[in-house]
C-alpha cells in the first residue's frame, strides 16, 4: 500500500509541475503568436540537404550502420585509419554528430573517430513510440554499434544526454570502455543527490517537467524555425561563451539535424520515458574516467561534478572556467589539451 500511495505522489508531483510549466510556456507562445503573427510563429524553412560545413571532409566520410537487433540504421561520420583504437563520441540534447567536429579534427590522427547521430537525431532513424527511447534502448545503441563498426571496445566521449547514456554504458558494459569522457553530465546518482538538496538546481531543471506534456513541446521547439536553438547555442545567457567558436553556419547544421518530422519529438521523448520507466540499477564505474566541465552551465550546477569520486574508482575532475554547457564547443582547445593529458595517463 505505501507503494502504491508513494507512485500515486510522485505522478501527481510530476503532473503538477509538468502543467504549471506548461502553462507559463503556453502564455509566452501566445504573446509570442500576438508579436510575430501566426504565419512567423509556424514558420520552419525547409532543409533538404546538408549544409557544406557538415560535408568538410577534414571531419570524416559519412556513413550508416544497420543495427539488427535494434532494427534501425544510424548515421556517423568517421575519420582516422581502421587500425587505430576507437574514439566514440555521443552527442547532447539538441545536437547531433557535429557538435564533435573540434575533437574529430584533433583525435584522428590516433584513434578511428566515430561521431553518431543518436536514434531520432540527424539522419539517423527515427522510430515512433516513447518506448523506443528508453534508456535500456540507447544503451544497447551503444553496445552494438561499438560491435558493428568491428571493435569490441572504445574510448567513450561524451555531452549532455550523450553522457547520461555513457554513464550507464560504463556501468552496464564495463568491458566496452577503456577510458569515459564525459562533457557537463552528472554521474546518475550525483544528479539526483543535487537535485534533491537544492531547490535551485530544482528550477533550472523545469523543462524535464514541462517536456512531460504532450504536443506543447513539440510546437515551442519547432517554432519561428526552431529558433530555440538560437537561443541554446547564441543567446547571452545560455549560449556558447566564446562566440568566434560557433558561427550562424554552425548554426544552420544544428537546424539541419533537428528539421526532420519527428526529430522533436524523438528527442523530446528521451526525457518522457526516463520519467516513465523504472530507474536502472546503478554499478560502481571501474575504468579511468574524467569529467570536464564548464562552470557557466546555467542548466547544470557545478555541485552535481563534484562528490562523483564516491562512484568511480578512478576519477578526475577538470574544471573549465568561463565556459558554458556546451564545453566542448565553448573551449575546444581546452578541452582537447585535457582529453590528451589523460588520455596518455
Amino acid at each position: 500500500m505505501a507503494k502504491v500511495l508513494q507512485l500515486f505522489a510522485m505522478f501527481l508531483f510530476k503532473w503538477f509541475f509538468a502543467i504549471f510549466y506548461g502553462f507559463l510556456v503556453l502564455i509566452g507562445m501566445m504573446l509570442d503568436i500576438v508579436r510575430h503573427g501566426p504565419r512567423t510563429f509556424f514558420y520552419q524553412k525547409p532543409r533538404e540537404s546538408r549544409p557544406d560545413c557538415m560535408n568538410d571532409p577534414s571531419l570524416g566520410e559519412h556513413d550508416f550502420a544497420n543495427l539488427k537487433k535494434a532494427g534501425i540504421r544510424l548515421h556517423y561520420v568517421a575519420a582516422g585509419d581502421r587500425s587505430k583504437p576507437l574514439m566514440l563520441f555521443l552527442h547532447g540534447f539538441p545536437e547531433c554528430w557535429y557538435s564533435w567536429r573540434h575533437q574529430m579534427k584533433a583525435f584522428k590522427k590516433d584513434y578511428r573517430v566515430v561521431a553518431f547521430d543518436l536514434r531520432g537525431y540527424g539522419e539517423s532513424d527515427i522510430p515512433s513510440g516513447m518506448h523506443n527511447y528508453t534508456l535500456q534502448a540507447l544503451i544497447d545503441d551503444v553496445k552494438e554499434l561499438i560491435e558493428e563498426l568491428g571493435y569490441s571496445s572504445c574510448v567513450l566521449v561524451a555531452h549532455d544526454w550523450g553522457g547520461e547514456i555513457a554513464w550507464h554504458v560504463a556501468m552496464e558494459y564495463p568491458d566496452l570502455v577503456d577510458k569515459l569522457i564525459i562533457n557537463n553530465c552528472g554521474h546518475p546518482v550525483r544528479f539526483m543527490e543535487h537535485l534533491h538538496s537544492h531547490w535551485s538546481q530544482f528550477k533550472k531543471s523545469w523543462y524535464m517537467f514541462f517536456f512531460q506534456l504532450p504536443y506543447l513541446p513539440e510546437i515551442l521547439a519547432r517554432s519561428k524555425d526552431l529558433h530555440f536553438l538560437n537561443d541554446c547555442y547564441m543567446s547571452r545567457a545560455f549560449g556558447i561563451q566564446s562566440p568566434e567558436m560557433f558561427t550562424t553556419t554552425d548554426l544552420e547544421a544544428m537546424k539541419f539535424s533537428f528539421s526532420n518530422k519527428g526529430t522533436a519529438t524523438a528527442a523530446i521523448n528521451y526525457y518522457r520515458a526516463i520519467f516513465s520507466t523504472k530507474p536502472m540499477k546503478t554499478k560502481r564505474i571501474t575504468c579511468p574516467t574524467i569529467l570536464i566541465w564548464g562552470d557557466q552551465d546555467v542548466a547544470l550546477e557545478v555541485g552535481i561534478a563534484k562528490g562523483t569520486e564516491k562512484y568511480v574508482d578512478n576519477f578526475t575532475l577538470k574544471i573549465v572556467e568561463g565556459a558554458s554547457h556546451w564545453v566542448q564547443q565553448d573551449r575546444p582547445d581546452e578541452v582537447n589539451r585535457l582529453m590528451a593529458e589523460f588520455l596518455k595517463e
